[in-house]
Order: structure tokens, then C-alpha cells, then sequence
């Protein structure tokens, strides 16, 4: 009886010897997704980062938490980060405009919208999603059965690239778009009685969405929260989203500094002087949750509206090769504007007559190479003497491997047997400087990171050119974060980084190729806190 208070003592003792933490996982299977892509079982989480990371015995016997998950051999990865998305775009198109993706004629696509205006009292009308390359008949609708249907409506519908739009008589009336209209970098597609169809492309296109009425301050906060939800639920921790204006950024700087968005978002800028010049007098802006340092541009379109640009004509359709949308002074001033400030430039081009045009462009202040991190966001279609310009000058290319797999029905026939060997060139590409990013472009693919890999590592076409499930991996992490100069502070689960990861319901790692799209998004973490 005498020794029991010594035992007690003891006790206490040995617990208070052990580090507090806010959190310990334990029982996992955990890819740290380090330079020796190891494993651990277990890791502790302290305000917000990770502690230390090893054996359920080691983590275990020197930590205590408040929390403690036993994660029941369930495996768990760094948070995916997007590495080129519409986060906002994405909230927007949730919040207000009718699904039109996956429809398989155009009396589909108005089944919907009737559907949709139901619901909706504005003068607009607005879907997003339609593929004329899912219809029987390939070629682009007309806008004749739009004034039959909604005659009292502005109809507004966007092409699932972003890069076409359908709209209603009475839009190109506002526009002052008429059979005789030009638009530098855009087209207004003509029937064949030389009458416009209703249909804009690239620049065109953009000029008609200019003109849909904003989205007020409580409607784009709605909208955020959406995408960050649905973020969550896929096991994004991180996004890039390509292209914002000052407004946007702000509202996302403000709302994170409250705490109702805990998304982490890397903000590309749009390329107007008021923005670039706003961003650009403050350098580099990198916070806890927001990053501001690069600018995106475009070089051309897309392959599915036959805007990207190619070198030779489109094998489908000879009399065209697509665009590129701004002029030589243009891409001079952003570049020279982005290299004087330190800020990367991103720039869209999907045809490799718009990669060779902005690798040549990129090529006049890059010099040789660098650790500057230029992208070209896509990469999507590139010529073979071209790929080895991504080496000389550290171009890194960011592409969304779910275009391959979306596009692949339809591509070869844009392209020809040919110049579709250029195409979707991950291991090529990834061969030029040894790492890439990977995205989804959600809302124009699917927000699903578990969908990017699979497309990654499954694909059934040139097959050549598919990811190894650890590059996969990367691509979606730790490559990600280095995208935007971030590998420091995330992307893996490492001693001082931020504790963003994802639990999955199955190992991505192991599985079956066929059971990868089953797998499920179990919680997701940001800074050690469950979201989802």
C-alpha cells in the first residue's frame, strides 16, 4: 500500500514527459510523397502543421492529443491541390446557370433549360456544358429554336471549354454583332444564307459574357462557399484558378481573413493593366491561404471548337486553323510587365501552333534556363521539334489529364493519325524538366481529383504517354505546390508543413485500374482541421 503513491507519481510523471498536440492519426497507411515517396503510420498535428510523422509506436509513446483519430488502416495523402481550375468561375456557374454537360442532342440541352427557367425569374437565361460532340449531328446548333422556346429571355449558353458560346437573337442585337461584324481573335459563326447562327467563339465569345449582369456581393459569397464545398468533398485542400480580377481576389483575401473560406487558393491575374498594376506594385503576395504571383493569358482556344491554333489546318475542317487571340504587342507588354515584378507568366495553348508561338515568346525573356517557373497551361497539342524548348528555357508544362480522356473520341479526327502522336504528351512533356502539374480546368472537366488520376494512370490511348501512379501522385501534390513556388509549405506530409491531407477509402496506390473511379473521399484536412 505504501508504494502506491509512488506508483501514481511515476504515472503522472511519465505522462506530462509527452508532447501536446492538437492532433494524432494513427493506424494509417500514409504516403508522405517525400523525394523517397516513404511511408508512415502515423503522424501529430500542431497548430496547424505537422509535428512529426512515423511508427503508431513511436507517435504514440512521445505525444498526447486533444484529438485522436484511428484512421483504421484507411490510406491518407497530402491534400490534392488543383493546379488549374475556375474556383470562382466554378461557384458562379453552380449558383445560376442550368448543367447542360453530358446532353446527347440539342432538344436535350433545351429540356434542361426549360427545366432550369423554371426556377429562374432573371431576363437571362444561362447553361453551361453542351458538346456537339456527343450529338448525332456534329456540327454546331443554330440559335433558331431559342425564340421559340424562351421569347422573352437573353439566352446565354456556354460550350463545355468556355471557349463558344450560343446566344439568342436579341444578345447579338446588344452586341452589335451582325453577318458583317469582325472581331479580332474571336469568329461569329455564319450559316450557310451568310446569317450569324448565334454561335461566338474565343474573343466573341467573351464580349457576350462581358454583358451578363453581375452576380451581387451576398450572391458571390453563396457562390464561393459552393465551390469550396464541393472542393472539400473531392479532397481538395489547395486550387489555382486561372484567371481573377482585383474585385474577386479581394473578396477571397477577406473572407479567408475571416474564416469562412478555408480554401487555399493560388490567384493567377487577369492581364489588364488595372490589375496587373495593382498586384504587381505589392511583389509577391504570399499569406497563409492566398498566393498572388503569377498572371494568365491566352494563346488560343480549344481543340473542340476548333479555336486552338494549329500549325496546319484542322484535318475535319481544312478551311481553318484555329486563332490566336491577342497580338505580338500584347504578349510583349504582359511578359516584360511580369518578369519586371517577379511574377510568372501562365499562358493557355492548346494547338501547337499557339505552344510554338508562346514558347517562342517566353523564349525572349527567359533566355536559357531559369527558376522562374513559367507555364503553358494545357500543353495539349504539341510538335515534336518543339517539346525539348520546354528544357531549354524551364517552361513547365500544367495539363488536366482529364482532357485526354474526354477528348479522345473526337481529337484524332481534329488532328489527323499524324499530329495526334504530338497530343496529351504527359511523359514527354513531364521528360523535358522532370516534374509537370496536373488540374482538372473544373467547371470544364469534373472537380473530382480522383477522376485526374485515373485519367493520369489509366488511359487506354497512346498509352505511351500515361503517368506512373507516383508521378501521378506528385503531379497532384507536391508538383502542384511547386507550381506556384509553394513546395516549401505544402504539398506532402513532412515535419513543419502545413497539415492539409485527404483520407480515401481505398489505396489509389495499389488497387486495380478499373476500381480507381470507385474510390471515395473518406475526410479531408486543412491545417490539421476536418472540413470534410
Amino acid at each position: 500500500m505504501k508504494r502506491l503513491p509512488f506508483l501514481l507519481i511515476l504515472l503522472s510523471m511519465l505522462s506530462c514527459s509527452k508532447t501536446h498536440v492538437d492532433l494524432i492519426v494513427y493506424n494509417a497507411n500514409v504516403y508522405i510523397v517525400d523525394n523517397q515517396f516513404s511511408k508512415a503510420e502515423a503522424f501529430a498535428v500542431k497548430d496547424g502543421k505537422f509535428e512529426a510523422i512515423g511508427s503508431n509506436k513511436n507517435i504514440l509513446r512521445h505525444y498526447t492529443a486533444y484529438q485522436t483519430l484511428d484512421a483504421q488502416g484507411q490510406s491518407i495523402y497530402p491534400g490534392f491541390i488543383d493546379g488549374h481550375c475556375h474556383f470562382v468561375g466554378y461557384g458562379e456557374t453552380k449558383a445560376r446557370y442550368a448543367d447542360l454537360n453530358g446532353c446527347k442532342s440539342f432538344d436535350e440541352v433545351l429540356e434542361r433549360l426549360d427545366r432550369h427557367n423554371e426556377d429562374n425569374a432573371s431576363e437571362w437565361l444561362l447553361g453551361r456544358g453542351w458538346d456537339q460532340n456527343l450529338w448525332e449531328v456534329k456540327d454546331f446548333p443554330e440559335n433558331t429554336k431559342l425564340h421559340k422556346h424562351f421569347p422573352n429571355k437573353k439566352v446565354l449558353l456556354t460550350r463545355v471549354d468556355g471557349h463558344a458560346v450560343l446566344v439568342s437573337d436579341n444578345v447579338l442585337k446588344t452586341l452589335g454583332f451582325n453577318e458583317k461584324s469582325e472581331v479580332d481573335g474571336g469568329e461569329i459563326i455564319l450559316n450557310k444564307k451568310g446569317k450569324p447562327t448565334g454561335i461566338l467563339l474565343d474573343n466573341a465569345a467573351d464580349m457576350a459574357k462581358a454583358i451578363i449582369p453581375h452576380l451581387n456581393n451576398q450572391q458571390k459569397i453563396n457562390a464561393l462557399k459552393i465551390a469550396q464545398r464541393d472542393c472539400f468533398k473531392h479532397g481538395l485542400t489547395g486550387v489555382t484558378d486561372a484567371g481573377l480580377d482585383i474585385r474577386s481576389i479581394a473578396l477571397i483575401d477577406s473572407l479567408q481573413q475571416e474564416g469562412v473560406l478555408k480554401m487555399k487558393v493560388n490567384a493567377m491575374v487577369n492581364p489588364d493593366d488595372e490589375t496587373m498594376d495593382y498586384f504587381m506594385k505589392f511583389g509577391v503576395i504570399e499569406k497563409e491561404r492566398l498566393t498572388v504571383r503569377s498572371v494568365k493569358i491566352y494563346a488560343d482556344g480549344a481543340l473542340g471548337s476548333r479555336g486552338a491554333k494549329l500549325l496546319e489546318p484542322y484535318s475535319d475542317a481544312p478551311e481553318t486553323s484555329g486563332l490566336i487571340v491577342e497580338s505580338e504587342d500584347f504578349y510583349d507588354h504582359v511578359c516584360e510587365k511580369a518578369y519586371n515584378a517577379g511574377y510568372q507568366v501562365c499562358c493557355h495553348a492548346i494547338g501547337d501552333g499557339g505552344v510554338r508561338m508562346i514558347l517562342n515568346e517566353y523564349a525572349k525573356f527567359l533566355k536559357s534556363e531559369n527558376d522562374l517557373r513559367w507555364r503553358i497551361e494545357h500543353s495539349q497539342v504539341v510538335n515534336p521539334q518543339d517539346f525539348a524548348l520546354y528544357k531549354e528555357y524551364s517552361i513547365i508544362p500544367s495539363i488536366q489529364a482529364t482532357h485526354c480522356t474526354s477528348d479522345m473520341p473526337w481529337a484524332e479526327d481534329r488532328l489527323g493519325s499524324e499530329r495526334i502522336q504530338g497530343a496529351y504528351a504527359y511523359k514527354t512533356l513531364l521528360a523535358q524538366n522532370s516534374w509537370l502539374i496536373n488540374g482538372t480546368d473544373f467547371p470544364i472537366e469534373h472537380i473530382s481529383s480522383i477522376k485526374t488520376f485515373y485519367s493520369s494512370v489509366a488511359r487506354k490511348d497512346l498509352i505511351e504517354n500515361k503517368l506512373t501512379r507516383e508521378e501521378a501522385l506528385k503531379s497532384m501534390t507536391i508538383w502542384a505546390a511547386k507550381g506556384y513556388f509553394a513546395e516549401g509549405r505544402k504539398g506532402s506530409i513532412e515535419v513543419g508543413k502545413e497539415a492539409d491531407f485527404v483520407i480515401l477509402s481505398d489505396d489509389i496506390m495499389n488497387i486495380e485500374d478499373e476500381k480507381i473511379p470507385e474510390v471515395k473521399v473518406v475526410n479531408t484536412f486543412v491545417n490539421g482541421e476536418m472540413v470534410y
